[in-house]
């Protein structure tokens, strides 16, 4: 588990980190958005004690990371996955971790084998594609077979196939009851890993739920109703309350009443109806309406949006 309590970080003038609660509970796969300067990684840094809280705190498993006797065994992270001695090989670089915590040398060649580093494990670093430094730094994190994994971009450079046995891995990984805090540029990929989403704009938490509920208020909780008794259905909806917008023809927008209570009310109106659709949002449309107001740089228009 990840507790922060009022964390806040600022260098000198700048504030990056600004007064941040929130709880990364085990069991489930928590992913972390924000817009680039909302101070994603530096609340990173700070769990793992590369950055020091200029107030506040944060806990990992009960204690200050600093605090543990062996950090590696009880939190697991890939936070920079260049940050390794481009000279040696990816089993000599696993295994220089591994002695500091005394792990034998059958856990390194089982996380070589877990990240598929099997063909390139002997090969010198420095000679890395990408995805093949990302899934040294996945290795890495392993190694400890920690409780706790922060993951910071883990599917960046991946190819399709790496990127959806990262999707799998992390969720095998939370099933076991770890806890798992990863953060992402892509959304589509987000929506089908995690089950709760903390994010932040402007160093402040700007929205902290599971998935599902995000999902549903991008959505407004709006249904779709395809009927061709529009001029029949649509007074009747209106009469209980709910707020329709006909988007063609023979096409309904409803909010404020649910998909079973406009068919009961359908039926009760001999209305033919031949579509009932809860309208369900995407997490990319959620976080831009989440983040519109916190970002730090805007682009311009393309000439393409300008005359839409």
């Amino acid at each position: 588990m990840i507790e922060a309590h009022s964390l806040t970080k600022r260098f000198g003038d700048k504030t990056a980190v600004d007064n941040i609660d929130f709880t990364v509970r085990p069991g489930l796969v928590t992913g972390f958005l924000g817009p680039n300067g909302a101070g994603k990684s530096t609340t990173m840094r700070m769990i793992v004690g590369l950055d020091r809280p200029s107030q506040g705190s944060v806990l990992v498993n009960g204690k200050p990371y600093a605090e543990h006797r062996a950090p590696l065994h009880q939190v697991g992270a890939l936070l920079d996955a260049k940050a390794v001695h481009t000279g040696r090989s990816a089993r000599n670089h696993l295994l220089a971790i591994g002695a500091t915590h005394r792990i034998p040398k059958a856990r390194v060649d089982e996380v070589i084998g877990l990240t598929g580093l099997d063909s390139v494990a002997r090969k010198r670093v420095g000679g890395f594609s990408l995805g093949m430094g990302q899934r040294l730094g996945l290795a890495a994190a392993l190694l400890g077979d920690p409780a706790t994994l922060i993951l910071d971009e883990p599917v960046n450079g991946l190819d399709p196939e790496g990127v959806v046995w990262v999707r799998q891995f992390v969720r095998h990984l939370a099933s076991e009851g770890r806890t798992v805090f990863l953060s992402s540029h892509l959304m589509s990929e987000m929506a089908q890993t995690a089950d709760h989403i903390i994010v932040l704009g402007r160093g402040r938490v700007v929205a902290d739920a599971p998935v599902t509920e995000i999902l549903a208020n991008a959505a407004g909780g709006s249904v779709k109703v395809r009927t061709p008794q529009v001029a029949t259905l649509q007074p009747l909806l209106q009469a209980q309350g709910a707020t329709v917008t006909a988007t063609d023809p023979d096409v309904l927008s409803v909010t404020g009443l649910d998909s079973p209570r406009i068919g009961e009310l359908a039926a009760g109106a001999a209305v033919v109806l031949y579509e009932l659709t809860p309208v369900t949002g995407s997490l990319e449309d959620a976080y831009m309406a989440l983040t519109r107001d916190e970002v730090e740089y805007h682009s311009t228009e393309t000439p393409a949006e300008a005359t839409r």
